[in-house]
């Protein structure tokens, strides 16, 4: 590869420890564990990188949120106060380097406005509609509207959909227009519960582009879906009409053109099959870019270099990264070592 790679894994497996963090670095094709200053027992759901800056980046786990100022060489502990709860989102302020929002198990998320100097943990709302018997409900993404940096959202697995334009000093629920969509036959989905609206709950992911002031992206267990309206009412963008696969794990604007958005596909959360669409223009067409690789595991999460758009890497859960760094001409392919698995995030550099 070509570019420095960051993956995050979160299944310990037998014997020597599987899970954390690991590097490729850029021309080599052995993976590193990277081990200075981070845990044994880390079990990653979340890499960010900063924007610009392709030395710091971020590492969520069971154990805490770590931050690196030197491209992974070391670590600190930023002192989010877990508590038993394991972080799965991260969201960097566009403008403001020293505020961070970070998302955990039961729909709770902390705020640093001093650079994790201190935290605070917001006043969140877990849904009405949430169904938290499934697991403890998870603040799986969070975004920050890009043009109005007040504006904060987040997207829960099996619990809906929340939002905050203050800031996240105060939080509403928005979660009865995917129940309602619920109600659609098509759209009706359990596997957890007895609760048809469980499928349109089980938020993964969700986007907002520059070229789209207000305008969320979703994906879910069924699909993709975009609002227009800050939350208050969605539909959906039809991706079956491309793709016979429809669960969505990731869908990532590009940051090099607010019209380009990726969307990691697969046939179930423990699958054999995935796939990578793209739409050049803002959803209203879809094409797979993927090609001559075979996904083997649910595509989990896709990320496209800071420097290059022509550069986009996929993580698929157990264990296969994948990439293509001339805009999907050619693909290639780097596993990881045998036993790691349940891959959750990939950064590249």
């Amino acid at each position: 590869m070509k570019s420095t790679l960051f993956v995050g894994a979160a299944a310990p497996g037998e014997g020597d420890a599987t899970c954390g963090v690991y590097r490729l670095a850029s021309g080599s094709s052995e993976w590193l564990r990277l081990t200075n200053g981070l845990p044994d027992n880390m079990q990653v759901n979340v890499i960010e990188g900063r924007p610009g800056n392709p030395s710091e980046l971020y590492a969520g786990s069971q154990l805490g949120l770590f931050k690196s100022t030197d491209g992974g060489d070391s670590w600190t502990d930023m002192g989010v106060p877990v508590d038993d709860r394991s972080i799965y989102s991260i969201s960097l302020h566009p403008t403001d380097a020293n505020t961070i929002y970070v998302g955990m198990d039961h729909t709770v998320i902390f705020k640093t406005t001093d650079g994790g100097a201190s935290w605070s943990r917001l006043a969140t709302i877990q849904p009405a509609s949430a169904i938290p018997g499934c697991f403890p409900v998870r603040v799986l993404r969070m975004a920050i509207d890009p043009s109005n940096p007040e504006e904060v959202y987040g997207a829960l697995e099996v619990g809906g959909f929340i939002r905050s334009l203050d800031g996240g000093a105060t939080w509403e629920d928005m979660s009865e227009a995917f129940v309602e969509l619920s109600k659609k036959p098509h759209l009706a989905n359990h596997i957890l519960s007895d609760n048809d609206a469980e499928g349109m709950l089980d938020l993964h992911a969700l986007s907002i582009s520059s070229a789209q002031p207000g305008v969320i992206w979703i994906a879910n267990r069924l699909g993709l879906f975009i609002s227009e309206d800050k939350g208050a009412s969605w539909r959906e963008y039809g991706i079956e009409h491309y793709s016979e696969l429809t669960y969505s794990r990731d869908i990532l604007p590009s940051p090099h053109d607010p019209n380009v958005f990726y969307a990691a596909l697969s046939d179930s959360a423990r699958g054999q099959a995935g796939s990578l669409y793209r739409t050049n223009d803002l959803g209203k067409s879809w094409n797979r870019i993927d090609h001559d690789i075979t996904i083997e595991s649910t595509l989990m999460k896709v990320t496209v270099n800071d420097g290059d758009p022509d550069k986009v890497y996929c993580a698929a859960r157990l264990g296969q990264v994948f990439g293509t760094e001339d805009g999907g001409v050619t693909w290639n392919a780097a596993h990881l070592p045998d036993g790691v698995g349940d891959l959750r995030a990939i950064v590249s550099i």
